[in-house]
């Protein structure tokens, strides 16, 4: 048994502790985000008995409200905060697997530096961390993709890891519709390279991957033809970027960020790949322990093809990537493990020294990222820095709990930040799941209700008959438009701030809150309204 590497160990525990730092520190003082509040309550909703696009709005596939559903005794405990403790579970699995996945692609002597490498990419990135901590689909796709990818690596086990591999990335598809890309891919890529694999693989992984999509999305497709099909596909497709100009911007951007959000890894790779292409590789001998040669080419196009499908969003987000940086992660520590190990029958001293340098720059960008001032700071006004009294979650609870010590558990609040509602155990009107973003101002009263969202009238109506005791508004609230997510028209806001200021009076201004750091207005009813 080979000697274990010092070195390796430290590095693996340097990283663990940091990433355990920077997954604790981004729970009690990350930035709040509004889809942590529709997410979180769509989940509390199917743990009612309830169903997406059926009885409420959803933008997304499906599998996120269900699987955030056994969230809910968590939230339901700790609020908003229990639904991040979740998520960061989920993130640290998709870690965990980029490790494993790293391992499969390198000679047994180099898998414990190659999973080191990979984990340490992941968790020791603030950027990462923050994302699969606050409650998206992040991270529940991220895993699912990153099981997917590293069962796959041990198809000639059989046809069961390929069956198996072929739901994973159709769960992962349920999660986020971007990630369907994958079942192509890799179908294609298996019946290419049939004869290196198996014949029938390609058959096997389709199968496995049509069985999934058909279990996630054919029920709902049944119930709710149209909102399903809304929700999944039409809702992201009415969004309009704007003239070339503007595209081309939010294109750039979208690069831009992501290379400064993992700015470690992209480096290291292309240097390496600079390297490689300059300098003549070591060659390696098929290891039996090792995935198959032809996977590290199958892992790059589903990388690749991810990336293409989000760049070419109207609007690319630079997070979108969070879901795919775990491939990349275990791609890239592999590439670092063979160029630099050349033929070495151990663990090398310059594999150990690539390992600890590469630890300790992941942590360095860690701790001196844009995310960790936000931590602590609104940023400037002219040249004083805006420090933050209280975190955003704090500040969150005391409202949370200021608002459950004046109403009953499930009552009515009157709100659009839905997160405030899940930290209060309260409920928000029908219509308004999905926060600011369920007002489709400038649609028809029956398209609106079919699709569970509200329009002008509608919302009006709300306001203007609505049971619950209290409302409140941020500066989220009665300005977004949807499905353009524009600002509503200067007029249209006053219109439906008299309709609620005629049933409510402010009670209470809390500045600072949330995302954006905007006003909470709390009104409370007119006695005998």
């Amino acid at each position: 048994m080979a000697k274990k590497d010092p070195w390796i160990i430290g590095s693996a525990l340097f990283a663990l502790v940091t990433g355990v730092v920077l997954y604790a520190a981004n729970l009690q003082f990350g930035e709040l985000n509004q889809d942590e509040g529709w997410y979180l309550y769509s989940g509390q909703q199917v743990a009612d008995g309830r169903l997406p696009y059926r009885d409420f709005a959803f933008t997304q596939a499906p599998l996120t409200p269900l699987v955030y559903s056994l969230a809910a005794p968590l939230v339901d405990r700790f609020g908003v905060a229990g639904g991040r403790i979740f998520t960061i579970f989920l993130g640290y699995l998709s870690a965990l697997g980029a490790g494993l996945l790293a391992m499969r692609l390198v000679p047994v002597r180099w898998r414990s530096a190659a999973a080191v490498t990979a984990f340490a990419l992941i968790v020791c990135n603030v950027y990462q961390s923050y994302f699969t901590t606050v409650v998206k689909t992040y991270a529940l796709c991220g895993f699912f993709l990153t099981a997917g990818l590293l069962v796959l690596s041990y198809c000639r086990a059989g046809k069961v890891s390929v069956i198996l591999s072929g739901i994973l990335c159709a769960l992962a598809a349920g999660t986020r519709i971007s990630a369907g890309i994958v079942l192509p891919v890799i179908v294609i890529h298996l019946w290419f390279f049939r004869k290196d694999v198996s014949r029938a693989a390609w058959f096997w992984f389709g199968l496995g991957g049509g069985l999934g999509l058909a279990a996630v999305f054919v029920p709902f497709f049944i119930m709710a033809p149209e909102g399903t099909l809304f929700g999944v596909a039409q809702y992201h497709s009415l969004r309009s970027a704007g003239n070339v100009g503007q595209i081309l911007t939010y294109k750039a951007g979208f690069i831009s960020r992501s290379v400064q959000a993992y700015f470690v890894t992209i480096s290291t790779l292309i240097a390496l790949i600079g390297w490689r292409l300059l300098v003549k590789s070591e060659s390696f001998r098929e290891d039996p322990m090792r995935a198959p040669a032809r996977f590290v080419g199958l892992l790059w196009a589903v990388i690749i093809s991810v990336s293409v499908v989000h760049f070419s969003a109207p609007f690319p987000y630079e997070d979108y990537q969070v879901v795919i940086f775990p491939l990349l992660a275990a791609a890239t520590a592999s590439l670092l493990i063979r160029t630099v190990g050349g033929t070495h029958g151990v663990i090398s001293s310059k594999v150990s020294a690539a390992v600890v340098a590469l630890v300790l720059l992941s942590t360095a960008a860690g701790f001196s990222s844009p995310i960790n001032q936000q931590w602590f700071s609104m940023g400037r006004d002219r040249i004083w820095w805006r420090l933050k009294e209280t975190s955003d979650l704090q500040k969150l609870r005391v409202v949370g709990q200021w608002l459950k010590s004046q109403t009953t558990e499930g009552d009515l609040l009157l709100t659009q930040d839905t997160y405030l509602a899940v930290e209060a155990g309260l409920r928000v009107p029908e219509g308004l799941e999905m926060g600011p973003f369920s007002y489709f101002g400038e649609w028809e009263t029956g398209r609106a209700s079919a699709m569970h969202v509200v329009n002008r009238e509608m919302l009006k109506d709300k306001l203007l008959t609505s049971d619950a005791e209290f409302a409140a508004f941020s500066g989220y609230g009665l300005s977004i438009t949807c499905p353009q997510v524009e600002e509503v028209p200067d007029e249209e806001q006053q219109d439906l701030w008299d309709a609620l200021l005629s049933r409510y009076r402010v009670v209470s201004e809390i500045p600072d809150f949330g995302q954006g750091h905007t006003t909470l207005r709390i009104l409370k009813k007119v006695e005998g309204d």
